[in-house]
């Protein structure tokens, strides 16, 4: 077989494809053998029918040939991709040209590629990420968390204060009737489960005040409250000593206690801006990636994906996409618009990649290829020679070469951009490694040895992880959970 690929108009490449006369005469006696297997002719076994009879049954021996060409040109049009290193986007116009009678095949396949972007500017994008730096208030907040199991409520002679505990009876009612009460109820000020009313009026109120106030609950009538504070209570958190660090920790300490929080929290940190590296480096690709170039088709490929993902994960919960909706709140219009948000994200992430592995010349070699190939073979418990033979004759071959040249694109734009904090000073990119080698998820999935720089990432990438907010110190020293 022979490919040739010509660029034409609009995103668009011209296959022509030439089939010689041996191979269409094999795919022919290949497809007699299996018409044979499954007609049912009177007087013949199965696969014992003669060539001329099942010509004279099919309507002669064109009619034959036109049904065995049908059944082999998407084989031979999926080699023809692998073979010209086309990359389709949408299913292909075909048009013979030549053989549909005898001889030699020749087609012609027209089908949309996938585009060439350029992102002017990808090699100065500057990057916003959490600063990995731990500080003592850091340190202290996850103190005063530990101190939060021993605290206690000390009733105290002056007015209520945000934070303290106070003891009310609180009564409700509508329409002249009692709608809510409650007596020697406990209710920290601030907190605002009730009324944002009640905190207002509590915050300097004495034991002995009656409070009046009204409120209106999102959907019901006004409520009139009345309030009679009978106690305020101060929350007391015990001393940091060492006395209470060997109570409540496994160390001796309030030294050894600070360190290990601070190692810990450091980790944490580390991670959660590893995770926003990744994530706002693809942010700033995709800013750079006009929305003109992204075409339609991988759009509309990508939402139907992602909804068929959602149904299938909603299916596992037994729960129907209408159930789904109704919980949620959102119309159908609601999440195909949330959906097509998502999409076109990760198209542009995936055309960004693209073009940054272009403009860089990155290349996977054949020894790249092949291990990717032997690793996902393995963990499907597959043959590799098996997986490649299925992947070249699908024409997905060239699919995993493009993963590898996006995740290599990936890793070089997260060793380039240039690393700010907060507050815009630099980051340098030595903190953002885990110490002892700690393996850590990054937002695409995959792990690395604790380098922003060393993970691949599939074409859409995803969201990153949420952060981590509290650190609390284990028996086991060392562990990095």
């Amino acid at each position: 077989m022979k490919a040739t690929a010509e660029p034409v108009e609009g995103n668009k490449v011209r296959l022509s494809i030439e089939i010689e006369a041996d191979e269409v005469d094999r795919v022919l006696d290949d497809a007699v053998r299996t018409l044979g297997r499954q007609a049912r002719i009177p007087g013949f076994r199965p696969g014992k029918v003669p060539r001329q009879v099942l010509e004279a049954r099919m309507g002669g021996r064109a009619a034959l040939r036109a049904e065995a060409l049908r059944e082999a040109l998407p084989d031979f049009y999926a080699q023809a991709v692998v073979d010209a290193e086309v990359d389709p986007i949408a299913a292909p116009e075909i048009d013979i040209t030549s053989g549909q009678e005898s001889g030699p095949l020749q087609f012609d396949a027209l089908v949309e590629v996938r585009p060439q972007v350029s992102v002017p500017g990808y090699q100065g994008l500057r990057v916003t990420v959490p600063s990995p730096a731990v500080t003592d208030a850091d340190v202290d907040a996850q103190i005063d968390r530990l101190r939060e199991n021993d605290a206690e409520l000390v009733t105290v002679e002056r007015a209520a204060m945000k934070g303290d505990y106070v003891t009310i009876d609180l009564h409700g009612t509508a329409g002249g009737e009692e709608v809510t009460g409650a007596d020697d109820f406990l209710y920290e000020v601030g907190s605002g489960t009730v009324a944002e009313e009640l905190d207002a009026k509590l915050m300097g109120a004495k034991v002995g005040e009656i409070l009046a106030f009204e409120a209106t609950p999102e959907g019901a009538p006004t409520v009139s409250f009345r309030v009679l504070v009978k106690e305020v209570k101060d929350k007391h958190l015990p001393d940091v000593t060492d006395e209470w660090a060997g109570e409540n920790s496994e160390f001796d300490t309030v030294a050894e206690l600070r360190h290990d929080l601070e190692t810990r929290i450091g980790r944490v940190k580390v991670v959660q801006a590893q995770l926003a590296l990744r994530e706002n480096t693809l942010s700033e690709l995709v800013a750079l990636v006009d929305d003109d170039e992204v075409p339609e088709v991988l759009v509309t490929d990508e939402v139907s994906q992602r909804l068929h993902d959602l149904s299938h994960r909603l299916e596992e919960q037994r729960l129907s996409l209408e159930q789904f909706l109704s919980a949620t709140g959102r119309a159908p219009d609601e999440l195909l618009g949330e959906l097509r948000g998502q999409a076109v994200r990760a198209v542009k992430i995936d055309l960004g990649l693209r073009a940054v592995a272009d403009a860089e010349g990155l290349v996977v070699t054949e020894e790249e290829l092949d291990a990717e190939v032997e690793a996902t073979a393995e963990r499907m418990g597959l043959a590799p020679e098996s997986l490649r033979h299925d992947l070249d004759h699908a024409g997905r071959t060239g699919a995993v070469r493009s993963e590898q040249r996006k995740a290599k694109a990936l890793s070089w734009l997260l060793d380039h951009v240039e690393l700010v904090d907060e507050e815009g000073g630099p980051v340098a990119r030595e903190d953002l490694r885990v110490d002892q080698g700690v393996e850590e998820e990054g937002s695409d999935g995959t792990t690395g040895q604790g380098d922003p720089g060393s993970s691949e990432m599939s074409a859409a990438g995803s969201d990153p992880a949420e952060p981590v907010e509290t650190v609390t110190p284990t028996e086991e020293t060392g562990d990095d959970q």
